[in-house]
């Protein structure tokens, strides 16, 4: 019997992740994408159960002491990020596998609760000097920021060995092709 629960993504900032990840869930039918738990308020049309489930902080607390979370993060204080276990089961009940976008330590975190249940795949831009170039491009980020986003890429690149697959986004097209071979062979 097939125990595939979760196929796991993770990336540094800018490396195209969130493009390959919607890329996945119209090519991959069996896979549905997990909603994530935060402590920080709904921002503009942001409903709840939709993008995040929105929790207080005391009762993201209470959950995490009551060990309902695969993996979770206090970003800064009072403002909480975490992967609900209730989520697995929410998309397995529909017969589907569960597809999550978190940070290079929750993903390690999902990756040895779960074992070979899931798939862990890091995204990686070919370079940091082409890291540094997209986050140029997308003009949202300070210098500063992008400085520091640049250092965190190149601590996460350290991880990258610990995950069952890496995908080099060069080309978007091959990368693309890439990503579904993985998960394809790991979902059959």
């Amino acid at each position: 019997m097939n125990h595939r629960q979760a196929v796991i993504i993770t990336a540094p900032s800018g490396s195209g992740k969130s493009t390959l990840v919607s890329h996945l869930l119209e090519a991959e039918p069996r896979l549905a994408f997990s909603i994530s738990a935060t402590s920080r308020p709904p921002r503009g049309g942001e409903q709840d159960g939709r993008e995040y489930y929105f929790l207080s902080p005391d009762e993201f607390r209470r959950r995490v002491d009551a060990g309902e979370f695969l993996e979770w993060e206090e970003v800064y204080e009072g403002r909480f990020y975490g992967t609900p276990r209730s989520e697995l089961q929410r998309l397995r009940d529909a017969g589907r596998v569960t597809l999550l976008d978190v940070d290079v330590h929750g993903a390690l975190a999902i990756k040895r609760s779960l074992g070979d249940d899931a798939l862990a795949i890091f995204v990686r831009a070919p370079s940091i000097d082409e890291l540094r170039r997209r986050l140029l491009a997308r003009g949202t980020d300070s210098d500063g920021e992008i400085e520091k986003r640049l250092a965190r890429a190149d601590h996460e690149l350290q991880f990258a060995n610990h995950f069952d697959a890496t995908i080099v986004n060069d080309d978007l097209a091959r990368a693309r092709a890439e990503i579904e071979e993985v998960v394809g062979r790991f979902l059959s």
